[in-house]
């Protein structure tokens, strides 16, 4: 997607390990001697336990390096929550952790391990805005214990070095980023990729697929990333549909669980953008999912980023499949695929309050999301666009 005369970019790709299939599980006793770790937390949510089969492969797995199992993960990482498990790590003197779930569990973990390593205030660790009005990551030097993951939902979380959380009392999202973070790998395991309720696993392709639209439009030059994304959006084109003909079919979610990974890791070298941002701001504040609300918001962020962006968006045309290969023609095809994917169209639908809109904005502006998108936006013209969504 890239016809740039003169290329030069830098791509450095993270170490990172992935099992599929039948054995997968039995990759992780491995793993754990490959770094010398011998007490493993669990972190994850009760649900999970409900399924004991898939419990039981895991913990078949780990055997006697298992030494505890973190059940108290909440949807949107809340602040307490992430602070339970931190001091639950350190009372079982962990020196590695499986995240077990989604996208909360992943965010769960890898921030327990940042407050564990760097025992500090959270607010001393999160991104924050300076007196230049740019938004900027603190430097986090403590080493960090080694992560995997073994899901049960498509997460493009499994690949990111970032975790964000949420404080109920202020509304705040805090987001604390550390590459020594990053997960070493992650675990595929058929069994437990059919614990997740159908809604759940469709609402979590829903963020890999706007997500992957998000980033190929995105102003940084690298066909290395595009390659990632566009792999993406072909995958999630693909089993996405076969996940409704076959919801408790293993093979959807375990190539949706793909389709994932490839979009965090081409992200993580084009950024979120617009809707991802509007997303973590909306998500609390309505009735639905973080990937719902970002899905719906794409039809309306793609727009807005088509003065700046219109070649870009034009290219996705090749990976939707779409004969039409103009802007229009991929607006139209982005909004096709969110009826057929079941996306509501407007934020009043998903419980948001119209008094909720300014709120938004003004949390959406504090993302580091926002500030990856292609083209810039105030508060003002953030009112505008929300407004035309509600």
């Amino acid at each position: 997607m890239t016809d740039t005369p003169n290329l030069e970019l830098r791509h450095a790709t993270p170490a990172f390990r992935t099992f599929a299939g039948e054995k997968a599980m039995s990759a992780l006793p491995r793993e754990l001697d490959r770094v010398g770790a011998s007490r493993a937390v669990v972190i994850t949510v009760k649900p999970i336990l409900d399924y004991p089969e898939a419990m039981q492969r895991l913990y078949d797995a780990l055997g006697s390096k298992l030494v505890g199992l973190f059940d108290g993960v909440v949807e949107h990482s809340p602040l307490p929550a992430v602070n339970n498990a931190r001091q639950y790590l350190e009372d079982m003197k962990a020196d590695a952790i499986i995240a077990v779930g989604g996208g909360s569990s992943v965010v769960t973990a890898r921030a327990s391990s940042i407050l564990l390593a760097e025992d500090k205030d959270i607010r001393e660790l999160c991104t924050q805005r300076g007196a230049d009005g740019k938004l900027t990551s603190p430097r986090l030097s403590a080493p960090k214990l080694p992560q995997w993951v073994v899901p049960s939902t498509p997460t493009s979380a499994y690949a990111k070095a970032g975790a964000a959380v949420r404080d109920p009392e202020t509304g705040e999202r805090l987001a604390l980023f550390d590459p020594k973070a990053r997960a070493q790998g992650v675990i595929l395991d058929p069994v437990m990729a059919v614990t997740a309720p159908e809604r759940l696993a469709w609402s979590a392709s829903l963020n890999v697929f706007s997500m992957a639209i998000e980033g190929l439009q995105s102003s940084t030059t690298d066909p290395l990333a595009d390659a990632l994304l566009m792999g993406a959006l072909r995958g999630v084109n693909e089993w996405l549909p076969r996940l409704a003909s076959d919801p408790k079919g293993a093979q959807p979610r375990l190539n949706l669980m793909l389709s994932s990974l490839l979009s965090g890791q081409g992200s993580d070298f084009t950024g979120g953008g617009l809707a991802q941002a509007l997303s973590h701001a909306i998500g609390p504040r309505s009735s639905a999912s973080n990937g719902v609300v970002e899905a719906l918001m794409l039809p309306h962020v793609t727009r807005w980023n088509v003065p700046v962006a219109a070649e870009r968006i034009a290219g996705m045309g090749a990976g939707l499949g779409i004969v039409d290969r103009s802007v229009d023609g991929v607006i139209a095809e982005i909004e096709r695929l969110l009826e057929v994917f079941g996306v509501p169209t407007r934020l009043r639908d998903i419980g948001v309050e119209n008094d909720d809109i300014a709120e938004v904005a003004d949390h959406a502006l504090d993302d580091w999301s926002i500030t990856t998108g292609p083209r810039a936006v105030d508060r003002q013209q953030l009112i505008e666009l929300l407004t035309a969504a509600w």
